[in-house]
């Protein structure tokens, strides 16, 4: 009985190191590759590629979620947020998480090839920003820049999976993605600032200084006006508009909840992210369904 204890002791902790148990990350993930595929089909995304890209998305967060733990393994035990994590407590060691981070990154990629050729050599670029992002809070002032290219890299995957090709709205859809990653994860950093002033990593958090505030709001501006613009583009009509109104009315609260840069209230504006994603998916979806009806 012990035996069987212990396996799921160590599936547990094989769950804990993918973040199955903090969904958040796929669905910030998700939602720009979402919004993507249905502006890139004029709401009428391929079912193939839908099936391919939610898969390739939970298979592509929870390996990264590994590898980051592993870049993170010295740094994380003397963080508060973090000093919990599987790989941080000794509950599994370093080869696994980097075992489980190489069969998740197969999946992804065998998932991936059952797609186009250029779709495929997109993945591979964004295999790189993924792999990349962890090792860069070591030496870049703003490694959320890079986690938004990382994130963001969903965007044009999906217009070229859909399409063939990315026109010049899809940079810009990708551009307003990369804007909102930014935000989320200088939020996200917030809630570690004073650890990573101790240790010594890099963050936009740290970067920004008493003007955190200030910039993600402008960040927040440009993304909605971006994606406005992205509306205006594409002919989009009410529902699209009510959508993003209601995003930017989840950037207000944000703003709020930031206020006097708390760790829960930073780490409760992080989470506040996957609402303004869903809303403007909403809104597109909603605007093509009843284009159609």
């Amino acid at each position: 009985m012990s035996g069987w204890r212990q396996a799921l002791s160590t599936l547990a902790d094989y769950a804990r190191l993918i973040r199955l148990h903090r969904p958040v990350g796929t669905w910030l993930l998700l939602w720009p590759a979402l919004w993507a595929l249905w502006l890139a089909s004029s709401g009428r995304p391929q079912e193939h590629v839908f099936i391919v890209f939610v898969l390739g998305v939970f298979l592509t967060r929870s390996a990264g979620c590994a590898i980051n733990d592993w870049a993170d393994r010295k740094v994380d035990p003397a963080v508060q947020r973090t000093q919990d994590r599987p790989l941080a407590a000794g509950r599994i060691q370093p080869v696994e998480a980097l075992i489980v981070y190489a069969i998740l990154s197969l999946l992804a990629f065998a998932v991936v090839l059952t797609l186009d050729r250029l779709t495929i050599l997109c993945s591979l670029v964004g295999a790189l920003l993924m792999a990349g992002y962890p090792f860069m809070k070591r030496f870049f002032p703003i490694p959320q820049a890079w986690l938004g290219l990382a994130f963001g890299w969903a965007v044009p995957m999906a217009w070229v999976a859909q399409t063939g090709s990315i026109s010049r709205v899809g940079w810009l859809v990708f551009v307003c993605a990369v804007l909102w990653i930014v935000v989320y994860d200088t939020q996200y950093a917030m809630v570690d600032r004073e650890d990573d002033l101790r240790l010594g990593i890099k963050s936009s958090a740290i970067a920004f200084g008493e003007a955190d505030r200030v910039i993600i709001g402008l960040l927040q501006v440009l993304t909605v006006l971006g994606l406005g613009l992205v509306g205006k583009e594409l002919h989009l009509g009410g529902w699209y508009a009510l959508g993003l109104t209601a995003g930017a009315l989840t950037f207000g609260y944000q703003q709020w909840l930031i206020r006097d840069r708390s760790r829960s209230g930073c780490f409760a504006a992080f989470l506040n992210n996957q609402w303004f994603g869903l809303c403007v998916f909403v809104g597109i979806a909603l605007d093509y369904f009843f284009k159609t009806v």
